[in-house]
């Protein structure tokens, strides 16, 4: 029989030791797993982020044993780069920080036993992530189990898969219809010597085979007359499938039986029918916690996102819990699942990037959620695309598909990715991150992207991986603009994106970044330390902001409900105030101060103009549901609800090296008049910046020497810019230098 023991509690953390030794015989700081030294450094921004190497220790009793029993230690999450010794010995070294591994023990065993655990989240040039927008958590912050198996086991030391894999395939019509039938077929691996398997699959109807192993594998076929179909959140039906060996030991999974793919026009098709992925992005932390999550606080995410009637997630960038991939098959969520090949190729990282792959599709086979798997996110956005970015790409699709001939392959791309890139040849379907209207840009630019690449990639899929705009919700304003990190602009924002998403259905998936604010511990912006403040909910997860309730409006077709915008609105100083109503139902009643306004009739937005005279309540009613807020009139505008200074946004990634391919402020003044869409930049800022009209004086004058014409277009662009810094500002630079980067020369 397999015993599966939680090593939870017990363990001392050791900031600082030598090695195993030196770990264990220090006192440290007693803690119960799971557990991250970066709960709260991680998201404070400042330079008390913690990186280096901890150590883990705890005791244990050997198991009784049967005779040939095996024991494995099994980690769950150990980040980022795991060292494991057993009474001193090392045993383990393991790369990764995002998924399971496994350790034999068993021959190194004593009566006590004690374990240490040397965990590094260092800079490094082999193991990813290693530059990306997001805190780098250090710990054992997922579980530890003891495993004891008999000798006869079914595989657990192949890339810390549970040794079944479950491939259901679905009868479907020459229109690519499901016709009630499916076949499964479920495979088995084991260890020691073992001759036949019983494989047993239940749902509404149950039958199990016994079958031979042949070198150490078996497998058996189910065909399902009527199968039950796995259909998102309309009815995510599971499938349950055992095997059993006659040593006692036993292994299962749930699975389901779906039919899906992409078209360029239709988008996405589940079961047959037209299902747009309409969804979200999640990171795996939250306020206090950091990334070392419990069951209750996946199962609190899932419920969020079901509210706001999300389709699907994209659970970036890493291998997440196996409990929230558990959740997301029991909802119904379409799930893309990727590994941390993120921002920065490093050429030392090729292996770890096809391990990590590896572990990710062999952990995650039965997942009826996942459709696809990302091969990278924005990996062009410190890296030129060279050969061995190529490369290690090609590898990974190619791996990809030998591991799960069920699945495509996808990867998001950063916004300034050329399109005609041979990298965007390399998945099976491709998506974009745009943030047209918040790094840069103007909202429109997200519509016009989009409308040029399905009219140049007619036969191409492409989705829209990541858009948001920062909110701290203290910011409120009567003139959101882009840059005010107000919950005000995001929800201007956000109305734009929903608008422009649906009126393109081919996009075969849409994620907004991000579901929840979570930690950078790079950041220091928009009044917070250390946070991405794109979520749609705080980090602490206790307040839904505006946009929440916009997204709720679109997608949550069951649940009625109103909402009034600007809660946190308090003071206004304007004499006529518009008050916003979100809400799925068709028609609104405003009510201030008990007295009925106006009624509209409308779809998901609703305006009001309110006078402002004093204290009011504010009350909307649509059906059966209401919600209020409390207003009043003040003469001067309440200064906390202001940032301060707007600038321009500056994306965390604008200090990295420049794309040689692509114009930028290091060229020649010449060259970058010479190509017409990189010159229309330059002339466009140098109209609007101040002095424009004397500079055009000395133009006039310049043109007319040609020793000056000749030197002036031998400057770099970067070194004009240095001579108008009484004129042009740091942001207004950057921000000339992150559209230059999307011009290809030549162009």
């Amino acid at each position: 029989m397999r015993n599966v023991m939680e090593l939870k509690d017990n363990w001392m953390f050791v900031k600082e030791a030598e090695n195993a030794a030196d770990a264990a015989s220090k006192k440290g700081t007693a803690v119960s797993l799971p557990h991250t030294w970066n709960a709260v450094d991680g998201q404070d921004g400042g330079n008390d982020y913690h990186r280096g190497t901890c150590w883990y220790v705890t005791k244990f009793q050997k198991p009784e044993l049967e005779a040939g029993s095996q024991v494995y230690v099994e980690f769950l999450g150990a980040s980022v780069i795991a060292d494991v010794y057993l009474n001193g010995e090392a045993v383990a070294h393991h790369e990764g920080g995002y998924s399971t591994f496994r350790v034999n023990l068993t021959d190194k065993l004593q009566e006590e036993n004690v374990l240490a655990v040397a965990l590094n989240n260092a800079d490094n040039n082999y193991v990813y992530p290693q530059k990306a927008d997001f805190t780098f958590y250090g710990g054992l912050y997922r579980m530890v189990n003891l495993i004891v198996v008999p000798e006869s086991h079914f595989e657990l030391d192949y890339a810390g898969g549970n040794g079944i894999a479950v491939t259901p395939t679905v009868e479907c019509d020459e229109n690519r219809v499901p016709t009630g039938k499916a076949s499964v077929k479920v495979e088995t691996w084991v260890t020691g010597n073992a001759d036949s398997v019983v494989i047993t699959i239940t749902g509404e109807e149950s039958e199990s085979k016994t079958v031979s192993v042949v070198d150490g594998h078996a497998e058996a076929t189910f065909e399902l007359e009527h199968v039950h179909l796995w259909d998102g959140v309309d009815d995510p039906y599971l499938y349950h499938a055992k095997a059993e060996l006659s040593s006692g030991d036993v292994t299962e999974t749930t699975f389901g039986c779906r039919s899906f793919y992409t078209d360029p026009e239709k988008g996405f098709v589940l079961n047959g029918r037209v299902y747009p992925l309409r969804g979200v992005s999640r990171h795996q932390d939250r306020t206090g916690a950091g990334n070392a999550l419990s069951y209750e606080m996946h199962k609190e995410d899932m419920e969020i996102i079901k509210e706001i009637g999300a389709n699907t997630i994209r659970l970036a960038h890493y291998q997440h819990a196996q409990e929230f991939y558990d959740l997301c098959d029991e909802y119904g969520m379409v799930v893309w699942a990727e590994i941390p090949y993120i921002t920065m190729h490093m050429p030392n990282g090729r292996a770890n990037t096809l391990s990590q792959m590896e572990e990710l599709v062999v952990q995650n086979y039965n997942h009826p959620s996942i459709v696809c798997w990302g091969l990278s996110n924005e990996i062009t956005a410190a890296t030129p695309v060279d050969e061995d970015l190529l490369e290690n790409h090609r590898l990974l699709n190619d791996l990809c598909h030998k591991l799960d001939k069920t699945r495509f392959t996808t990867m998001a791309n950063v916004f300034m990715q050329e399109t005609d890139s041979p990298l965007l040849e390399i998945p099976d379907v491709n998506s974009y991150n745009l943030y047209f209207g918040w790094y840069l840009g103007e909202l429109e630019q997200n519509d016009e992207f989009f409308d040029e690449y399905h009219a140049k990639y007619p036969d191409r899929c492409i989705g829209f991986s990541e858009y948001g705009a920062d909110a701290n919700p203290q910011y409120q304003s009567t003139n959101p603009t882009h840059g005010d990190y107000s919950e005000t602009y995001q929800t201007v924002y956000h109305e734009h994106m929903l608008k422009m998403i649906e009126e393109r259905p081919y996009l075969w998936a849409t994620h907004v970044w991000n579901m929840f604010d979570f930690a950078a511990d790079g950041r220091d912006e928009g009044g917070k330390h250390g946070v991405n403040q794109k979520g749609l909910v705080t980090m602490d997860r206790k307040l839904k902001k505006d946009a929440f309730y916009l997204y709720k409006a679109y997608w949550n077709k069951e649940d009625a409900f109103v909402h009034i915008c600007g809660s946190r609105y308090v003071d206004r100083k304007e004499d006529t105030t518009e008050v916003k109503v979100y809400s799925n139902q068709t028609t609104v009643s405003l009510y201030v101060d008990g007295t009925l306004l106006e009624t509209q009739d409308g779809s998901r937005i609703f305006r009001f103009a309110v006078p402002m005279t004093g204290e009011h309540e504010i009350v909307a009613k649509a059906g059966a549901e209401e919600d209020s807020i409390h207003i009043r009139k003040v003469e001067e505008a309440n200064p906390d609800y202001v940032m301060g200074e707007i600038k321009d946004v500056i994306n965390w990634f604008d200090d990295e090296p420049y794309k040689p391919e692509c114009y930028s402020i290091k060229d020649k003044m010449s060259e970058i008049k010479a190509s017409p869409k990189a010159g229309a930049i330059l002339a466009e800022l140098m109209a609007q910046a101040p002095g424009a009209e004397s500079r055009g004086d000395v133009a006039e004058s310049v043109k007319d020497n040609p020793n000056l014409v000749r030197m002036m277009g031998r400057m770099t662009l970067e070194s004009m810019l240095g001579h108008m810094k009484d004129s042009i500002t740091e942001e207004q630079v950057k921000g000339l230098n992150r559209m230059l980067q999307q011009i290809k020369k030549g162009e």
